[in-house]
């Protein structure tokens, strides 16, 4: 998802970007699965079988699953060119793989060494670590411990132990922790003297592992501590080896001496560390750490590729290392050098394939000496830009300053082969660089690049003509490929040289936040090694999706909902939200909640569509009455609306703010930010402007609804433009209907005009446009502080209502606000433009905000220390500060925050950054109930007294809320004009009382047709829907009818049956009809002997006095 959003900006931003897909087909999850479906288990398999047959069989799976992870990413909104994509196993790819690899063998940064890996016996070659965790058993290895006599002095022994006997043979070294507690003791039953970590003595006295049987001072019956040291004391000490199988040996005079490493714990063992750098990775780095062994020199390794002993070894030589352990333990207690024999159960990893016990033995590899450019790798790194940065200047920076030389070999098939042709003795190494190169040099054009094709090629020898070198039997690690990934996808330097060299290095990258030791890492290895270059400018590093459980997702354990079955049910764009809007984007883990995409839905997307269907029916019911709805950016500018200037002002400060964050790659701030915004948008520009929105509102309504339509439309065009690199299709829908509103509409590509020119209307798609430019004329805090004045006003005053368990449909008398220290801009635009909102929203008659000069009589203001801050530079007076800050009274608080500084104790307190203020209401009486604001610097209070007035207002407000119901359940538009009549039960005048005390309201609401007792409706009248609802607590029949004439009382019943039949939209007020009934002629007027609706009729007859 962020590799779509930000490429999307980008485009929109007026970047060209290249979306092409890029596809990685090498390496060991293809193999694997090659293995288990043909069954195989050995390596000499894939060697019978033949090497081409191996890399066909792999070659037709590598694309099994391209069509359905195209159509899923797709259907994810992703923008990328499928049809012109690159493979890994491409010749033109491996080309310039191989190219890379000949820069560096140029340079002299590659060489033969050494590397400790996971090795198969059975199968006769290393694995991966992946492969190496796949099968782990339960088994029972022996644990000995064994002597090391101090060269010098015998009677001294360095004590070691190890789950692998097999591998002391070959052991050229002791490692030691170099701050850890060693001790020399003298053993009591033998008179033996050892050293070993003081802190695991229980390793040869296991008693002391007893607490209940063990005590200190029992220490003296079974050793004495002669000396203390520190592991570093140690280093350099020699030894005496256990066997004498590579005494003399080349480079044996660095072996048998006591090195040292953080890598030595104290839970297990002796903290000696017998070291066979052959068989242990940290054995191999630590031993070449300190100079017992040299790079790309032979080490002792005594196991042939099977892992049995070779000759090197003559009491075990032909058996294999696991079989072998006993005769060497029997070989230890005959020479004096067993100390302690046991068993230990433990978890031991076995090999996949043929299910024996794997080895770690260092097997050759070809490595680019990453320790010589490490230091310009570092510097590299400092020139990009990460988000988040503490991954960069932590663990990556971590990682690259303790970088070591990179293996980059692998022993096998399906992969790009290793271009180097050697002689048998490796005296004469020729590195390819080229398929042209191949030719020159062996006579053969091949067009393929894969091991069935280069290794039966031969190049004739220079140095010993007559011979030929062979290729050797390597293949790249995938990684290698991945970091050469920037210059193999344009087969650089081969083709689009020019094209590549100016894009390079890449303005963006973006992966998980575990590849930096993978893609990351070889990125910046190989672009420094080639150009002294990163290999990216900026990079934003995602964290890991797991499953809900907290696991990584497994099909295995089908612990994730399926992502097509999640976006067929929430829609792409509310997926990409929801991660975008996670902590994924900032490095950090996501449990996936399917939930969470739903709350997207509710949350934005309903809402903000919610508010766009409103638009188009408001624009629709405008159009009716006024003509065609043309979008105007100077009318919107022109508008004097409080609410407009503000919504206008947050836009284009949105728009300003998307704009700096998307450069500084932070979308964790975007996402926030246009969420907000929407909520903004529909839960309080909509709904405070939705009378006026259909026409509802002012004197002159539908220039009134035209202004705020135009203010409406902008916006929506613009947050559409906006969105549209987040949620692709919820915008391109928008902007669909968006478009036919603008004149240039009209020339659009399928309307005759040119294609996809970039503007609103004739552009094809949001995709194709720019994205807004923030205009500054427009840009006004002034009204954005007030309007956020105006939600937390209202949130606060809906709080209090709760509190005392109003209904928002009964009024409240008076709504009293106190502001800490408000800008006079806030006050007047809370007392001026927008205080109509303010009342309509709490349902109040009246709204004051309390001058400072009388906030004593309302609020109490108290300070409270910032104990962190405070904490620190008063100490002990802390204590007596708090006392005398909280004592404060009103007034002596006022004076020391408007002075800034209070003194206290002898230190003088900064008001302004040292304390915190709290405002709190002081007005008791239960005529007032308040809400302070969380931060202490807005109180709201609002007059709860209930009388007759505010009673019947609540109840005309909830028989409005019944007729809405009723309109809503009857389908009718909000042109649709009815009448409204109720039933009250007999002597009960409850809701005809208040109808009375409140007419002006129903008058406004209902276009002067006032809700009626039943009574007054004519027999003809036709209901359209009638519910019995409570009104005040009271049960009332309330119907909605279809307008109808009502006729004067005594009218003959022939008139009266043709005036129902009339519609009333039919007729001019004071108009005269004429009508022939059984023969007989009738003449009659509107306003003497009929009227165009009840109310009318009411009214001339003052049938009720409130009329």
């Amino acid at each position: 998802t962020i590799r779509d959003v930000v490429p999307r900006h980008a485009v929109m931003s007026g970047k060209h970007v290249e979306r092409r897909a890029g596809w990685d087909c090498h390496g060991l999850p293809v193999e694997y699965e090659i293995d288990q479906k043909l069954n195989i288990t050995h390596r000499d398999q894939v060697l019978e079988m033949g090497i081409d047959k191996y890399n066909e069989t792999c070659r037709s799976i590598v694309t099994r699953y391209t069509k359905e992870w195209e159509s899923t990413v797709t259907r994810l909104g992703r923008w990328i060119d499928f049809e012109n994509d690159y493979k890994t196993m491409d010749p033109t790819f491996m080309e310039s793989v191989w190219w890379v690899f000949r820069q560096l063998f140029d340079k002299d940064l590659v060489y033969q060494g050494y590397k400790v890996m996971p090795f198969s016996m059975a199968c006769g070659t290393p694995l991966s670590n992946f492969e190496a965790g796949l099968n782990y058993k339960d088994v029972r290895d022996p644990a000995v411990v064994v002597n090391f006599p101090l060269a010098g002095d015998e009677a001294v022994a360095f004590v070691a132990w190890t789950t692998t006997p097999w591998t002391l043979p070959s052991n050229i070294a002791l490692c030691v922790h170099p701050t850890m507690d060693y001790v020399k003791i003298e053993d009591k039953k033998t008179g033996n003297k050892y050293v070993l970590s003081k802190g695991r003595l229980p390793q040869l006295y296991p008693i002391m592992n007893n607490k209940k049987k063990w005590k200190p001072d029992k220490a003296g019956e079974h050793f004495e501590v002669l000396d203390s040291m520190k592991g570093a004391d140690l280093v350099g000490k020699q030894y005496k080896p256990i066997f004498d199988y590579f005494v003399g040996t080349p480079g044996s005079d660095q072996y048998f001496r006591v090195v040292s490493d953080n890598y030595v714990t104290d839970d297990a063992g002796t903290g000696i560390v017998h070291q066979a750098p052959a068989f242990g990775e940290d054995d191999y780095r630590v031993c070449l750490a300190h100079g017992v062994i040299a790079k790309g020199e032979d080490l002792p390794c005594p196991v042939d590729g099977n892992g049995c002993f070779t000759e090197q070894v003559p009491p075990v030589a032909g058996k294999n290392v696991k079989d072998a352990d006993d005769t060497l333990i029997k070989l230890l207690k005959e020479s004096g050098r067993l100390v302690q024999k046991d068993n230990l159960d433990h978890s031991y990893p076995f090999c996949w394939r043929s299910d024996t016990p794997l080895i770690y033995k260092a097997v050759p590899s070809w490595f680019i000496k990453v320790e010589e450019i490490r230091d310009k790798i570092v510097a590299n790194n400092n020139k990009t830009y990460w988000v988040p940065n503490q991954v960069k200047e932590g663990r990556f920076h971590n990682w690259l300053v303790d970088a070591r030389d990179w293996a980059v070999s692998r022993n096998r098939f399906w992969g790009t082969p290793i271009p180097i042709w050697a002689s048998e003795d490796m005296s004469e190494v020729v590195c390819i660089g080229s398929i042209d190169e191949l030719a020159d040099l062996s006579g053969v054009r091949v067009d393929d690049l894969h091991r069935e094709t280069v290794d039966k090629i031969e190049i004739p020898s220079k140095k010993n003509p007559g011979t030929v070198l062979r290729r050797i039997d390597e293949v790249f690690d995938c990684w290698f490929e991945s970091g050469s990934m920037p210059y193999a996808q344009q087969h650089y330097p081969f083709e689009n040289k020019e094209r590549f060299e100016k894009g390079f290095p890449a303005d963006f990258i973006a992966e998980g936040l575990d590849q930096t030791r993978g893609w990351f890492y070889t990125l910046m290895v190989l672009a420094t090694a080639l150009f002294d270059k990163p290999a990216f400018k900026n990079l934003i590093v995602n964290g890991l999706v797991l499953a809900g459980d907290g696991k990584k997702m497994s099909k295995r354990l089908k612990n994730y909902p399926d992502p097509n079955l999640v976006i067929s049910k929430y829609g792409a764009d509310a997926l990409r939200l929801y991660l975008i809007n996670s902590p994924v984007v900032r490095a950090e883990s996501l449990k996936f909640q399917e939930a969470g995409v739903l709350s997207v839905v509710k949350e934005v997307f309903l809402p903000l569509y919610n508010a766009f269907r409103f638009f188009l029916q408001n624009v629709e019911r405008w159009e009716e009455s006024s003509g065609k709805f043309v979008p105007s950016v100077h009318k919107v500018k022109a508008t004097t609306n409080a609410t407009d200037i503000w919504i206008s002002a947050a836009t284009q400060g949105l728009i300003k703010y998307v704009h700096e964050e998307m450069a500084a790659y932070r979308l964790y701030t975007v996402m926030p930010a246009l969420v907000t915004f929407v909520t903004q948008l529909t839960n309080w520009y909509v709904r405070l402007n939705r009378d006026r929105l259909k026409g509802l509102e002012g004197d002159d309504a539908e220039a009134e609804a035209e202004t705020g339509l135009q203010v409406l439309y902008d916006v929506l065009l613009d947050v559409t433009m906006l969105m549209a690199p987040f949620t692709p299709f919820i915008t391109e829908y928008f902007y669909q209907e968006l478009r036919k509103m603008q004149p240039s509409y009209k020339d659009r590509a399928d309307g005759g005009g040119a294609s996809n020119p970039v503007m609103p209307g004739k552009s094809d798609s949001v995709h194709y446009l720019p994205l807004p430019k923030y205009d500054e004329s427009r840009l006004n805090e002034e009204a954005v502080q007030a309007m956020e004045a105006l939600q937390a006003i209202v949130e606060l005053g809906r709080n209090a209502r709760e509190k005392r368990n109003i209904s928002l449909r009964t009024p409240i008398k008076s709504v009293v606000v106190v502001l800490r220290n408000p800008s006079q801009v806030v006050v007047d635009g809370i007392t001026g433009p927008l205080k109509t909102y303010i009342l309509s929203e709490l349902n109040a008659w009246d709204f004051q905000v309390i001058p400072k000069e009388n906030e004593h009589d309302w609020v109490t203001l108290s300070l409270i220390p910032d104990f962190k801050i405070l904490g620190k530079k008063l100490g002990k007076n802390m204590k007596a500060a708090k006392a005398k800050i909280t004592g404060l009274t009103h007034d002596e608080a006022v004076a020391a925050l408007d002075s800034g500084s209070l003194e206290v104790e002898g230190v003088a307190i900064n008001t302004k950054t040292e304390v915190v203020s709290k405002l709190s209401f002081s007005k008791e009486s239960e005529e007032w109930e308040a809400t302070p604001s969380q931060e202490g610097d807005i109180v709201v209070a609002i007059d709860c007294t209930q009388d007759e007035a505010i009673l019947s207002a609540g109840k005309s407000r909830e028989l409005i809320n019944h007729v809405q119901q009723l309109r809503k359940a009857a389908g009718l538009d909000l042109k649709d004009t009815v009448e409204v009549f109720f039933d009250e039960e007999e002597g009960i005048a409850s809701t005809e009382n208040a109808v009375a005390m409140n007419v002006s309201l129903f008058v406004n609401k209902f276009k002067g047709n006032v809700p009626l007792p039943k009574k007054f409706a004519p027999s003809w009248s036709v209901p359209l829907r009638s519910d019995n609802v409570e009104v005040g607590g009271s049960k009332v029949e309330v119907a909605i009818c279809r307008p109808a004439l009502v006729a004067k009382n005594g009218l003959p019943d022939s008139v009266s049956l043709f005036l129902s039949i009339v519609d009333p939209a039919t007729v001019d007020a004071g108009a005269t009809m004429s009508c022939t009934v059984d023969g007989t002629s009738h003449s009659v007027k509107e306003g003497e002997d009929f009227w165009l609706s009840a109310a009318a009729k009411v009214k001339a007859t003052k049938a009720v006095s409130y009329l």
